[in-house]
């Protein structure tokens, strides 16, 4: 497979369909010590970024306080997977911030939760120990398969590039097995 049989189009409308059939994003972020914390929460998507609504009792919102770095995974269920060692899956490489409560932002991506997720928001935006962040991803990738990796970069993620198009790589006593005569 090269560059040149792939449909780098088809591509983007893949891992941007992706994140679209979850209503939570798998996160994880930094502590202050350094330590990783695998979490996830609910989300809404607007205008290219992510927003999380968290509580301070969650060690993610902590983390999110203190360094605002985050990975965002969404992950093809395993049951719908053609093969579980080869799950589509697009993680994000972001920076978050939090948007404070006294804010148009903050009721209008509240109006989007509440859109989303019903009535209940209503509860938890009286909740003070919650706090919205707006997560913004910097860089990706994308599995849609063996030996279709691809990175995300650039300017509104607009680069696409096929990260191995040789594929995977195989022991010496098999390649040389492999090899014509």
């Amino acid at each position: 497979m090269n560059d040149k049989t792939i449909d780098l189009e088809q591509v983007r409308a893949a891992y941007t369909a992706l994140p679209q059939t979850f209503s939570s994003a798998l996160m994880a972020t930094v502590s202050a010590s350094g330590e990783p914390e695998a979490s996830y929460a609910a989300y809404v998507r607007h205008d290219g970024h992510y927003y999380v609504y968290v509580s301070e009792l969650s060690a993610h919102t902590q983390n999110l306080l203190h360094n605002g770095r985050v990975c965002l995974l969404f992950v093809e269920d395993e049951d719908k997977a053609a093969h579980l060692f080869a799950r589509q899956r697009v993680t994000y490489r972001c920076s978050a911030g939090e948007i404070d409560r006294d804010t148009d932002a903050f009721e209008y991506i509240m109006g989007l939760f509440e859109e989303k997720f019903g009535a209940f928001m209503k509860q938890l935006q009286n909740m003070q120990d919650f706090h919205l962040f707006c997560i913004r991803p910097q860089r990706g990738s994308f599995v849609q398969g063996f030996a279709k990796a691809f990175s995300i970069e650039g300017d509104d993620l607009a680069q696409i590039r096929h990260v191995n198009d040789v594929g995977h790589k195989q022991r010496k006593a098999e390649a040389e097995a492999d090899a014509p005569a």
